[in-house]
């Protein structure tokens, strides 16, 4: 069963969020928030798998709520339109996907159970606002950290192909191997990293200069 807490300032979007949810065989919706510092103490005590994560709240923006509860439960923003431009700094908080608020309902429920299995959810647009963030900065101020000498060359491959927004299946067709494979060689990427999930593992990419955009 997946345990989702929901914080967002508006009620019609709690309560319609929630009950979609709720309605969801593998899903419990366990509480929500009208504000961010409502849902990091929320989601100490109540302990969710996921925090559906509202961007801009009173009395503590979703932002920094995302940035407390780097060790806790996954969150996924909600955002009402793709080009935010608290993407690239939630992602650096350690969130673990975006969702527009108006996507369909089915996006939503898809979101919630990607974001629980440890994977991440970046929209291609999103992905590129990612890019060219990074493409802004100077080569210089993404020094490679001794993190990547713990990789092995083939991690290291899987590592760039991530960053480019390749699938598990994508990068398995790509290297020849099986798609298990590639899983394994992920957990070992994020353990050695300290990272998250992919989410973290493309920003790491980009920041250390292992991949660059375009």
């Amino acid at each position: 069963m997946i345990k989702v807490l929901i914080a967002d300032d508006q009620a019609m979007v709690r309560e319609g969020f929630g009950a979609l949810l709720a309605a969801q065989p593998d899903m419990l919706v366990v509480g929500d928030a009208a504000d961010g510092a409502a849902a990091v103490t929320q989601a100490r005590e109540l302990r969710p798998d996921v925090v559906l994560m509202d961007v801009r709240m009173p009395v503590m923006d979703g932002l920094e709520a995302t940035r407390r509860l780097q060790d806790g439960p996954k969150v996924l923003i909600l955002t009402t339109f793709d080009l935010d431009d608290y993407v690239y700094a939630a992602l650096r908080a350690g969130a673990s996907g975006f969702l527009l608020k108006d996507a369909p309902a089915a996006d939503l429920i898809n979101a919630v159970r990607v974001v629980a299995a440890g994977e991440a959810l970046l929209a291609p647009s999103v992905t590129r606002r990612l890019i060219a963030e990074f493409a802004a900065r100077p080569v210089a101020d993404r020094p490679k950290p001794a993190a990547l000498n713990a990789l092995t060359p083939r991690e290291t491959d899987v590592l760039r192909l991530i960053a480019r927004g390749r699938s598990n299946q994508e990068i398995a067709d790509d290297l020849v191997v099986a798609e298990q494979t590639v899983k394994t060689h992920i957990g070992r990427i994020l353990a050695k990293l300290n990272l998250r999930d992919r989410a973290q593992a493309v920003v790491f990419a980009y920041e250390t200069g292992l991949v660059t955009p375009g």
